[in-house]
């Protein structure tokens, strides 16, 4: 039977729930046992796919075709193990799944509450799929006292009562925040948060104390007095100068022996923390860098393209350099700016999106790249607006659009059911948007001698999608005849999955999202070139 260790948070969000529970996945796979993360989400979404990411962050995509929350993407950086559709689940489904089964009469006649009815479904996903692993855990989003978390909490203190405590473990993450004008540490919000959570009936075994400069001996005692725990059980953490430092510091702290020590188990063989050690040196003292602009909508907020910042690093780790991320508005940017904003980038990159908004600036970067042999990655939608640019600059199809945004123009890019393989519209869908697009792994065919099929040394790749829009394939043959190549097709050759330009150092656009893949140890491959080759621009 799976152990289950459940993390929660306190005083603040953003603490970094899901990078603890993803390094103490780490280090309990080091250590010699089978880990599996799961995330409780308690919005009223059904999943994030349809939030803008300035209010949830990116949306994390599985192979099997989930829209998530970003956490898992951490968790399968940090572990190594692909997440599931069972993986992550938020109020707004739980709620979902009993309402229908209610609406069938399946609770014969019975009044519909949290408790039993809500909090036995929760408890049903914690427990679902996990009879091969040695360790389950569970991140409880938001923090403690929230009202939308309240059934998620109560909950995991039924489930812990259900399997019995030794097989249940509880960690808090809580702020230790330090006043600058009395030049204090204060304990007290973790004290606070601690007695919230005790009074919902849950007392934390181990509590994990986020602070931005070490926390005395003294302080430490003072929490574990008032919020009794063992003082060992009273974990600190410090701000990391990058997040790939965080498994040295949970190592140097014994996190993981202490959660050993709670089950009564002993480690199969001794943490291996090399490897971190071996990324976080290039990371943080490699003088060689590459600057790279990310040309996107989203990018005042930096969890909107969390996975695309790490699988650029990683890329960086695999050439020995350091990368500079310039984040640029593609809204705000003009024409006539391009050439000064763009003068010293190394290469470009054109996210996912979608809309109109920003489309302009980032066809005319495109056009930049493409003439003045800039590296270019283009992204999903950012490999569509690469056809576009295209289309219209090197073919004359001056009305060459998107029927997402243009119903009257030339749709070279348009949804699966708006035109056939004659190239002629049909009639499109109106659909609810949740849960319509094409989501998670699929096959993709690689031309032979091409830069994509060198790059992956395959003949046939798996990578996940999430878009709803595809490129026409009519324009196959024009495009190729004027240097633009389709390099990588859908098994029925119907849908193009990948464009190179034959007459340029490297200039790639893929309509899946190669950054969900990327991990520190296993830089993709996509990543690892496109840096090597904007390390070469000159």
């Amino acid at each position: 039977m799976a152990r289950f260790i459940f993390v929660t948070g306190g005083v603040v969000s953003s603490l970094g729930k899901g990078l603890s529970s993803a390094s103490l996945a780490y280090l309990l796979q080091s250590r010699g046992y089978k880990v599996r993360l799961r995330k409780l989400d308690p919005y009223l979404n059904v999943d994030p796919g349809t939030m803008s990411p300035f209010q949830h962050g990116e949306v994390f995509v599985t192979d099997d075709g989930a829209e998530t929350d970003l956490d898992l993407g951490h968790y399968e950086r940090f572990s190594g193990v692909s997440a599931k559709k069972s993986d992550n689940i938020t109020t707004g489904k739980i709620y979902n799944d009993v309402l229908k089964k209610e609406r069938k009469g399946q609770y014969l006649g019975k009044t519909v509450q949290v408790i039993p009815h809500i909090t036995d479904r929760i408890k049903e996903f914690i427990k679902k799929d996990s009879s091969k692993e040695d360790f389950v855990i569970c991140e409880i989003g938001g923090i403690v006292g929230d009202i939308e978390s309240l059934p998620f909490v109560e909950a995991i203190r039924q489930f812990a009562n259900d399997i019995g405590k030794k097989n249940a473990l509880f960690v808090h993450l809580t702020l230790v925040p330090y006043l600058k004008a009395s030049d204090e540490i204060k304990t007290k919000p973790t004290q606070h948060s601690v007695k919230e959570l005790r009074s919902i009936g849950i007392q934390p075994d181990i509590i994990i104390c986020r602070s931005e400069r070490p926390i005395p001996l003294e302080h430490r005692k003072k929490i574990s007095l008032f919020c009794n725990v063992n003082i060992k059980n009273v974990i600190e953490t410090v701000d990391v100068r990058t997040i790939y430092e965080a498994p040295i510091s949970f190592f140097k702290e014994k996190l993981d022996l202490q959660v050993l020590n709670y089950f009564n188990l002993r480690s199969k063989k001794p943490a291996n923390l090399r490897p971190w050690k071996k990324i976080t040196k290039i990371i943080l003292h490699t003088k060689r860098h590459v600057n790279i602009a990310i040309i996107g909508k989203y990018v005042e907020l930096k969890d909107a393209y969390k996975s695309l910042d790490e699988a650029l690093t990683h890329g960086g780790i695999d050439n020995n350099v350091k990368i500079n991320l310039l984040r640029i508005d593609s809204e705000k940017l003009k024409v006539s700016e391009i050439k000064s904003k763009l003068k010293n980038i190394s290469g470009i990159l054109i996210p996912g999106g979608f809309g109109k908004r920003g489309t302009d600036g980032k066809i005319a970067a495109i056009k930049y790249a493409r003439n003045n042999k800039i590296p270019f990655l283009g992204i999903c939608y950012g490999m569509q607006m690469a056809i576009i640019e295209f289309a219209r600059n090197k073919l004359s199809l001056k009305k060459a659009t998107s029927s997402e945004y243009d119903k009257h123009g030339l749709a070279i890019i348009g949804l699966m059911n708006e035109w056939n393989k004659d190239g002629k519209k049909i009639k499109g869908t109106d659909k609810n948007l949740g849960g319509t697009m094409r989501l998670g792994s699929y096959d993709a065919k690689l031309i032979k001698n091409t830069k994509i099929h060198k790059i992956y040394g395959k003949n046939l790749i798996k990578e996940r999608h999430r878009h709803r829009y595809e490129v026409n394939i009519a324009f196959k043959e024009k495009f190729e005849k004027n240097g633009m190549i389709f390099s990588g097709l859908s098994p029925d050759g119907k849908l193009p999955e990948i464009i190179e330009l034959k007459n340029h150092p490297w200039f790639i656009g893929v309509q899946f999202h190669p950054e969900f893949k990327s991990r520190p140890f296993a830089s993709h491959p996509l990543f690892s070139s496109f840096i090597k080759a904007s390390k070469n621009h000159k």
